[in-house]
């Protein structure tokens, strides 16, 4: 038997599950992953909250979690790019908290042996999900972004990432997180009453572009420092279209393939770190999402499976 992180009705992570549940089969051009490590995102508990139903009820248990890390386990028929054995990390819709997961084979990628576990499971959304909203946003040479919510996966990502592409980047981050932000070539500035005038002091030059990865009512005042409501992108606010700004999803998804041509360059030079904030193990999975909740994080959390 497998084992999962379920849930059958809508809650908070008391409502989280480990069940036993039927080792999974791959079909054909599928992969079947023994996890080594999974990690832990905002859409996790934004699915498991009903946030995202639209009304609709659960109708049987559903598993959690979009990306993970370990080690090729069984191939389906047809599948010849990859071998029993192999490390390998990803995303999937749903259930990379477990034991086993299957997977399309192209939604896979081979795990460099300088990153663990733990560190390859922490990069598929916060990756993709900045390379995505960046390109939507044109953040190249000469141009300044900002980052609200700068100091979690996604924002750190963005960040250097920008950096890389030579834009300088102002970012919103609890005070404590300011040095290490600093250390990234971040101009880190704090949340709350008068955010406006701080980011002008920190970007006299004007902001050209906004990312909002908090969700945190940041929309109106986005619009004001860009003077453009298409230079603005939220990944976290549903109220978007109130601001006439791009609510972006992984339905525009890149492949990861073309996220990583861009990543892993940046990951050998060490241009690019993403903490892992704390690691929890299969059976504290809960407590993970608590946490992952509360935010205010450097980096990731990520669930470790044994």
């Amino acid at each position: 038997m497998s084992r999962a992180i379920r849930y059958a009705r809508y809650g908070g992570p008391e409502v989280l599950t480990l069940d036993e549940v039927p080792v999974p089969d791959p079909g054909p051009g599928e992969v079947r992953v023994a996890v080594r490590a999974a990690g832990v995102n905002g859409i996790d508990w934004k699915l498991r909250r009903g946030f995202l139903a639209g009304g609709r009820l659960l109708d049987g248990p559903v598993g959690t979690g979009v990306e993970f890390a370990g080690v090729v386990d069984a191939l389906g028929a047809g599948v010849r790019d990859w071998n029993v054995g192999q490390a390998v990390f990803g995303h999937v819709p749903s259930g990379a908290v477990a034991t086993h997961v299957r997977v399309a084979a192209e939604g896979l990628l081979a795990k460099p042996d300088r990153l663990s576990f733990e560190q390859a499971a922490a990069l598929p959304v916060a990756a993709e999900t900045a390379y995505r909203t960046l390109r939507q946003l044109d953040v190249k040479h000469g141009r300044t972004l900002l980052v609200h919510a700068v100091a979690g996966g996604v924002g750190l990502v963005a960040a250097q990432l920008a950096r890389a592409w030579d834009a300088e980047v102002v970012g919103t981050a609890g005070a404590v997180h300011h040095d290490f932000l600093r250390e990234l070539g971040v101009r880190p500035v704090t949340y709350g009453d008068g955010l406006a005038e701080r980011v002008r002091a920190a970007a006299p030059e004007g902001v050209d572009a906004v990312l909002d990865a908090s969700g945190r009512d940041v929309l109106a005042l986005s619009v004001e420092l860009t003077g453009d409501p298409e230079k603005v992108v939220t990944i976290a606010d549903g109220r978007a279209a109130e601001h006439g700004v791009r609510f972006s999803t992984g339905a525009d998804g890149v492949p990861l393939p073309e996220v990583f041509a861009e990543i892993f360059p940046l990951l050998e030079w060490g241009a690019l770190r993403l903490p892992i904030e704390r690691t929890f193990p299969l059976e504290r999975a809960a407590d993970a999402y608590r946490l992952s909740e509360e935010g205010h994080l450097l980096g990731k959390i990520v669930i470790v499976v044994a």
